[in-house]
């Protein structure tokens, strides 16, 4: 969502994001009950369990100063009055769960994540949570769902520094599977793509790099041989594929969904996922709009995947 909130008036929110981000809401709370386009499927659209954030939610976290700081704090107001958290104090009408993007708070650190961790811990019917408040995990329907947070790291085995802050994700995910029957399908939702970063490059400065490659193998390790599907953000464009642990263009393997920007303030071309979990499979749809959400429309095309 990238919550802006004007520089030269930092208690006001950029009126771009306002108009944007009020008008994703609108289109979230209308859609269920209405039809899918013949071109996806057809029938109605069901309520949803709940919106799943996968970062970025505040767009100045990662900038300080006096000016930074206020700007923070109206952004996340303005997410919290839009988004609520249950579906019934804000203008959404179903629960959300969101995690930390980079925009949020790169170094683990700021008003954002501090407000998530607050959140996250009265949030109920949680399988686990982190110490930091900052990672759960639940069910819905039989499939065990995990936020991961910024990225899934850190491999303690590789001593070299990183460019953003894990906050323990990937302990977090080894306690939680730990207790999690192998054979339980998997959603889990980070912000940063493993994309860019599955193989390690000789010769290369990974603290440059936002998630060290060690740290994506960790991840891959951990969740190999367990039927996953993965969520996440990010790049700010729609990319769906399989990925192996070696490579994003595998014939087999993790079913990975990485989601366009939902309310940038950019511009008005934006897109979300709907995601239906039916018997031992996924159906992925996305909602997109040319206009900033004064209007919307079924991209028309289907992704599936078994988990």
């Amino acid at each position: 969502t990238h919550f802006l909130a004007d520089k030269t008036q930092p208690d006001k929110l950029d009126a771009n994001s306002a108009n944007y981000t009020a008008r994703l809401v609108d289109t979230l709370n209308h859609l269920p009950g209405t039809e899918f386009s013949e071109a996806v499927g057809s029938g109605k659209v069901p309520v949803p369990s709940a919106v799943l954030h996968v970062g970025d939610v505040i767009d100045t976290g990662d900038k300080n100063g006096a000016t930074q700081l206020a700007m923070q704090r109206t952004e996340w107001a303005a997410f919290v009055a839009q988004f609520g958290l249950t579906g019934s104090e804000g203008r959404l009408k179903f629960p959300v769960v969101e995690i930390a993007g980079n925009h949020d708070a790169p170094q683990g650190t700021g008003h954002a994540i501090e407000q998530m961790a607050t959140r996250q811990r009265t949030r109920k019917n949680l399988k686990a949570i982190s110490k930091n408040g900052l990672h759960s995990s639940w069910e819905w329907g039989g499939v065990h769902f995990a936020s991961l947070g910024l990225i899934v790291g850190t491999d303690k085995s590789v001593e070299r520094k990183r460019r953003y802050a894990a906050m323990d994700s990937l302990a977090f995910l080894l306690e939680d599977l730990a207790n999690t029957p192998k054979d339980q399908p998997l959603v889990l939702m980070h912000h940063v793509d493993m994309a860019r970063y599955t193989v390690a490059k000789p010769a290369t400065d990974y603290t440059k790099w936002e998630w060290d490659p060690a740290d994506v193998a960790a991840f891959y390790a951990a969740i190999k041989g367990r039927r996953t599907a993965i969520f996440y953000g990010h790049t700010h464009v729609r990319n769906v594929f399989r990925w192996d642990g070696s490579s994003t263009k595998a014939a087999d393997g993790v079913a990975v969904f990485n989601v366009d920007n939902s309310a940038h303030f950019s511009g008005p071309a934006q897109a979300f996922f709907h995601v239906e979990v039916r018997g031992d499979g996924l159906t992925v749809r996305e909602f997109e709009t040319r206009d900033g959400w004064q209007t919307g429309t079924w991209t028309p095309q289907v992704w599936r995947a078994a988990v």
